[in-house]
């Protein structure tokens, strides 16, 4: 059986972003591998062992394109309004929080947040189907 061990993003500036993950979602740097080329930095916590790979391309400067094939990175919290508010007071701007009750049982309630480079990032409630 396989076992998830990382998503890799293309990101602009290695500090804001390392930065963004750090507080937004308590990530932090596990390993970082420098070479002539690029940089990668996996970042995790103590929650899991899924890591966030950052790939740094040395010399880019324009943003990525994220295209239309790009979804979404998902954390779960305990507390989404704790989280909600403190997002909104770091200046995160997140979106409104979402209950998604089809038919009147709750799959999950949830919010988004954009990171530095313009990848969205879900942060769902531990509840319904996210327990």
């Amino acid at each position: 059986m396989a076992k998830a061990i990382h998503s890799m993003i293309r990101v602009l500036d290695e500090e804001r972003s390392v930065a963004f993950y750090r507080e937004a979602f308590g990530l932090e740097i596990a390993d970082r591998l420098d070479f002539d080329d690029f940089t990668l930095v996996y970042l995790s916590n103590a929650e899991s062992g899924f890591e966030l790979e950052l790939t740094v391309n040395k010399g880019r400067s324009e943003p990525y394109a994220l295209g239309d094939g790009y979804g979404h990175f998902a954390v779960s919290v305990d507390d989404l309004e704790a989280e909600y508010a403190r997002f909104t007071e770091a200046g995160f701007a997140p979106r409104k929080i979402v209950a998604f009750a089809p038919g009147g049982t709750l799959v999950a309630r949830f919010f988004f947040v954009t990171d530095p480079d313009g990848y969205e990032i879900e942060v769902l409630e531990r509840s319904g189907r996210f327990l």
